[in-house]
Formats: structure tokens, C-alpha cells, sequence
């Protein structure tokens, strides 16, 4: 969950990679499919002890302190150097993914089984379609037929939930989650960000672990709480979101969002739902029905759809360039052209 170095069309696949995608994608999404959909259990398990804010806090501070330290041993400080506009936007866009994104999610997870939560944020390969039209950028017909295919599968996946006793206000919350990440990923696809993937993924993390504690601080869930009342249950939870959800899944989302058309990338929130509701079957022995089925056979072929349109070449259209700032450049020195 981080951001390009330049601002890329949203659906641009003649950009560099786009008509070939390597092994590193695959795995890279793979990583991002498996331990995001399982995160939205350990979040559940988090918060059996953990106040809401404070945990997702510690997660993100933890995390990004890790990844500083690590990217300082590797390569220096010279890694960890930014400008003000790079810092500014990984501000943002660390606020908007790890704050109002992932904050609101767990906040939301305290009245919404995970399994719902995790369908809920299937939304947002929509928000993204709706903000890269705003943005001038005419999604394909396939790539919009595949949101609407997989959205169909999520609807027939969480109709059986809807019809249950769920809090309106938790699912309004995750909601709000969803436009906060689509906000977050779309910006940084189009904004200045650091080179370097690791730096610009630790200033993100630990910009949202602030913001998370400072809503944690207004809301006052640090009175009465005493962390030696958590369960070990709880901080094994903690730690998994640290190592895997943090350090090694959303470093991936970064890199993918550099290196990867966003409406492929997006195709993540349709895989976690399908890996939230196998997890529970599993591990909490939620019954498999047929709705869940159908509904996950539905999710993939949408999924499919969106992957063969996004692998597919397409030709390159002229277009007109405006002198390129530094700071716009891919690492490899080439700046890439913008849709008009």
C-alpha cells in the first residue's frame, strides 16, 4: 500500500510491464490474495482484548519502525531521504490507506464479523473504476464489465449476512473504509512518491500508526486499559498483523501499485473475501453454503476477467507530453506519458 514514483493512467496497460506481467506480480498479488484475506481474522482475534485505535496503532508503528530500521541497515540514510513533496505524499497517502482506511476497518470489526467486513471491501475496485473516469480516464468495457461481474458475486456472497443482526452503523464504518483506501490507492498512482518502495511503504506505516493513535488518544481508549489483561491470543494476532499483514503483504501492495495496472491490482478485494469466508469455514467452522459457493465461483471469474484485460496489450494512442519534473520519473529514468 503504497504509491508510484509517477502519476500513471489508472488503466493505461500500454504503460511499462502492463502487456507483460512478470513472475514478481504473481507472486507479489499471491502474497496480497492469502494474507489480506486472513488479516481480517486476526484483526477479530486483536480485538477480543485490544481497544480498536490503540491496536491498529501498534501495528503500524511496530511495522514501520521495523521497515525504517531495515531499509537504513541495507542502504543508508541516503534510503530514507525524501523531499518535502515525497514526504508530503506519503503523508497522504498513508493517512488515507492506514488511518481512514484500515483504522475505520477495525473500528468497524468490533460490530461486523470479519467475513462481512472483508465482503464490504470488495467496494473498492468500484470507488477506483468511479475515481479514475472522474479523473478523465475511460475504464475499458471489460475492465468495467469484471468490477460489476465480481460485484455481483459479492452481493450473493453477503446477502445471507445482510439479512442477519448486523449493526447499521459498523457497516456504515466499513463502508467509509472503502472510500478511504480506493481515495488513498488512486492517489498514489498520480502523486510524486519516494523512490525508493520501502522508504515510501515506513512513512506510510508509521504516519498511519500516528494518526491512529491520535484517534485513539480523542476517543480515550488508553484509560483502563492494561496490556497485561490482553490474551497471549490476542498479541500473537498483533504480531501477525505486524510481520504479514504489514512488513510483507502491504510492502507488496506497494510495489504492485508501481509496477501493475491499478484495476488488476484492485482485483485483491475481490480474492480477500473469498480467503476471510474459507478461513472461517476452517479455523472458526462457519458453515459453507450454497450462497458462499456461488457467490466465490462468481468473485473469480470476475477476478478473470479483470486479470486477461489487464495482461492484454492495447495500442498506443499519441499523446501529448508537458516537460517531465524530475520527481515524475520511474527508476528507470523514463517518464511515462499521460492519457489526454
Amino acid at each position: 500500500m503504497t504509491a508510484p514514483v509517477s502519476p500513471k493512467s489508472a488503466t493505461d496497460s500500454a504503460a511499462p510491464g502492463a502487456a507483460r506481467l512478470g513472475g514478481a506480480v504473481w507472486g507479489a498479488l499471491a502474497l496480497v490474495y492469502v494474507v489480506w484475506g486472513s488479516t481480517y481474522l486476526a484483526i477479530r482475534i486483536a480485538l477480543e482484548t485490544m481497544p480498536s485505535f490503540l491496536s491498529a496503532s501498534a501495528r503500524f508503528l511496530c511495522a514501520g519502525l521495523l521497515l525504517a530500521v531495515f531499509v537504513l541497515v541495507r542502504h543508508g540514510r541516503a534510503g530514507l531521504r525524501v523531499n518535502l513533496r515525497q514526504l508530503g505524499s506519503s503523508a497522504l497517502v498513508g493517512g488515507l490507506l492506514l488511518t481512514g482506511g484500515n483504522g475505520l476497518v477495525v473500528l468497524g470489526e468490533n460490530s461486523v464479523p470479519s467475513g462481512l467486513a472483508a465482503l464490504l471491501v470488495a467496494a473498492v475496485p468500484l470507488w477506483m473504476v468511479l475515481l479514475t473516469a472522474a479523473s478523465g480516464d475511460r475504464p475499458k468495457p471489460a475492465e468495467l464489465a469484471g468490477v460489476l461481474v465480481g460485484l455481483a458475486g459479492l452481493a450473493v456472497l453477503s446477502a445471507p449476512a445482510i439479512g442477519g443482526d448486523i449493526a447499521p452503523a459498523g457497516v456504515i464504518v466499513v463502508i467509509c473504509a472503502t472510500l478511504a483506501w480506493a481515495a488513498g490507492s488512486f492517489a498514489a498512482k498520480r502523486i510524486a512518491m519516494p523512490g525508493n518502495v520501502l522508504a515510501a511503504s515506513a512513512y506510510q506505516m508509521l504516519v498511519g500508526g500516528l494518526g491512529n493513535l491520535l484517534i485513539a488518544l480523542v476517543r480515550g481508549e488508553q484509560r483502563g486499559f492494561d496490556p497485561g489483561a490482553v490474551s497471549g491470543r490476542s498479541w500473537l494476532a498483533l504480531g501477525y498483523l505486524v510481520v504479514a499483514g504489514s512488513l510483507v503483504a502491504f510492502t507488496a501492495y506497494a510495489w504492485l501499485l508501481r509496477s501493475a495496472p491499478l484495476t488488476l491490482v484492485a482485483t485483491y478485494a475481490y480474492v480477500n473475501p473469498v480467503v476471510a469466508v474459507l478461513l472461517g469455514w476452517l479455523i472458526l467452522a462457519e458453515p459453507l453454503t450454497g450462497p458462499t459457493l456461488l457467490g466465490g465461483a462468481i468473485v473469480v471469474a470476475g477476478v478473470c476477467l479483470v486479470v486477461s484485460v489487464s495482461r492484454a496489450p492495447s495500442p498506443r494512442r499519441p499523446s501529448r507530453r508537458t516537460p517531465a519534473d524530475p520527481a515524475d520519473r520511474t527508476p528507470t529514468g523514463r517518464t511515462p506519458g499521460r492519457r489526454r
